[in-house]
Parts: C-alpha cells; structure tokens; sequence
C-alpha cells in the first residue's frame, strides 16, 4: 500500500517575505507540465511578474529552449517604424504598445528602413532652360530621375509583397540557399 505524502511549505508571514524554495519548484514544475500560467498565478495568489521570474531562474533548458520569441512581420515592423516617424507615437509607447522587448530592437529596425528611404527631388526649372547646361549635365540628370523612380518602384514592390506575405500567409520571396529542382 502506498503511502503518499503530502508536503507542507513554510507559509509566509508578510508580502515582503520569501516563498519555500520546495514550492516554487513544485509550482515551475507544474507550469512545465502544461499549468496556464493565469492558472498558476491564481491557484497560488501569484503576481504575473513573479511566476515570470521564476520561470525565468528555475525553469528547466528544456522549458528555455521551447519559449517562442514573438516576431513581427517586415509589414508590422514598417508599420511601426513608419508610426515613430511620423511622430503619432515614441519609441517607448511603440515598445510597451506592441509588447517589444526593448527599444534597441525597434532603433535597429529604424536604421534598416532608414536605407531604403529615397528622397524625392522635385526640380522647378526643366533641364531645357538651363543655357550653360551641356549634354553630359542633362543624361545625368535623367539618369538620377530614372535611378529615383527605380528605387520608389523597389520600395514599392517590397511593401506589395509585404502585405500579400501577410495577409496570405505565405513565403513569397526565395530565401537564399534554397534548393532548386
């Protein structure tokens, strides 16, 4: 006949006291195990921020390796770098609004659009009206509007496919190194 046991865990005396090392195991272990968190916090009148911690100090590498990152979209990313620009939010409501780890993730995303901003020169006077305007000045001249509205187009197509890879749901571009039949 088995006889089991049932253990008891020091209670605490106050808020500020510790928890028994014995039932933050067993509570980790019962997340690991498949426990909601929302659960768990309030089965034992946890704090969100406090499972989390130990989630974080006593999980097992095998609960750590199968945390999935959350990701974002180029469109989401675009989206939210385009709302920072335009000045409707900051970088920190960005982070806290769209649940961001930390602001250096959206600086980085800033900085890879930034290049492929092109800046669009609208010139007043035509190249025809310039008198001291010689032949190599104007085919350089048209070649900058060609090579502008080349960029606008790229920029355009990749914002196209961003959105169809979205709402789709499908990989659109070929990632490098695929295999080809």
């Amino acid at each position: 006949m088995e006889h089991q046991q049932q253990e008891i865990y020091a209670s605490r005396e106050h808020k500020q006291s510790h928890y028994d090392k014995r039932l933050i195991l067993k509570i980790v272990k019962e997340v690991e195990a498949g426990l909601p968190r929302k659960e768990a916090n309030r089965i034992y009148g946890l704090g969100k921020s406090t499972l989390h911690g130990w989630m974080r100090d006593y999980g097992s590498s095998n609960y750590h390796q199968n945390i999935k990152r959350k990701s974002f979209s180029n469109l989401q990313k675009r989206t939210i770098v385009r709302a920072i620009e335009q000045g409707r939010v900051t970088i920190k409501e960005a982070k806290t609004a769209y649940n961001i780890k930390n602001e250096n993730i959206i600086r980085s995303w800033i900085a890879q659009y930034k290049s492929e901003k092109v800046e669009i020169c609208i010139e007043n006077t035509s190249p025809m009206a310039k008198d001291k305007s010689s032949l190599k000045d104007l085919e350089k001249e048209v070649l900058e509007k060609a090579l502008q509205e080349a960029e606008l187009k790229i920029k355009a197509l990749n914002t196209l496919i961003d959105v169809a890879e979205d709402q789709l749901k499908i990989d659109i571009r070929k990632k490098s190194g695929a295999k080809q039949s």
